[in-house]
């Protein structure tokens, strides 16, 4: 029974929390041990995207250090895997480099993880509704993601229609949308119009940043589309007033 450290991700524990026991579940029933190191902290990709290399390098040593001694790390984010996975054995020299390049090896998103490593099949979820799905920067360019979410979702026995350009950014690209409003703006209004033209009742994602730059969108401009993470359909999770809505 692999033991799996849980990277939540900042914006899901801050957020969005049921994406955080939803994961858990999904690895639960996969038959993992699944465990949420108290010591972690951001994965420190803000400070990598503005250039900070000095405080970038300080966080992931102590990411480093909270998650190496797990069989593997998942986070349900391809943003927070990819940096973990990437750009950690470049901010370190030495041995830190080598503990993160241990550490990037055995961390992965989660879709990935139970598809890839795992080698799950299905899940035992029964959402039959009709859906589109964002492919987040990271997780497709970074770290290969593209079918395995689309393979989880067609045992759930959700429909996909794809939409026009769903491998493009959706304009939130972390600390871009602050950097570049307008076109950030312009980028996630073209994302929205292509969700809601398909006639989808769910636009899903695997990366919690993507999802409320687009919720936020879709509601402004009424576009009607109800918003999720991808692992609460996968988890049966969908219950819960979806990203951007009120109480229900």
């Amino acid at each position: 029974m692999p033991r799996v450290a849980l990277f939540v991700t900042c914006l899901v524990d801050m957020f969005r929390p049921t994406v955080g026991f939803a994961t858990v579940k999904l690895l639960e029933d996969a038959g993992c041990t699944v465990e949420v190191p108290e010591a972690q902290t951001c994965c420190g990709q803000p400070a990598w995207n503005s250039g900070d290399r000095a405080t970038a390098a300080e966080i992931a040593k102590q990411v480093i250090f909270a998650f190496e001694g797990y069989d593997y790390v998942v986070a349900p984010s391809g943003s927070c895997a990819g940096t973990i996975v990437k750009d950690y054995p470049q901010m370190l020299d030495g041995a830190w480099r080598k503990r993160a390049e241990a550490l990037a090896a055995k961390t992965h998103e989660v879709t990935s993880f139970l598809v890839d490593v795992l080698g799950v099949e299905g899940v035992e979820a029964d959402v039959p509704r009709l859906a589109t799905y964002h492919d987040s920067c990271s997780g497709l360019r970074g770290l290969g993601v593209k079918a395995q979410p689309r393979k989880l979702l067609a045992s759930a026995g959700t429909t996909l229609r794809e939409m026009e350009e769903a491998e493009v950014c959706c304009g939130f690209g972390g600390t871009f949308c602050v950097k570049y409003p307008e076109i950030s703006d312009s980028m996630v209004g073209d994302k929205t119009r292509n969700a809601a033209d398909t006639g989808a009742e769910m636009l899903l994602a695997g990366d919690l940043g993507c999802l409320m730059n687009m919720a936020g969108k879709a509601q402004r401009d009424g576009r009607g589309l109800e918003v999720r993470h991808v692992v609460e359909v996968l988890a049966g999770m969908t219950d819960t007033p979806a990203i951007g809505e009120g109480s229900k």
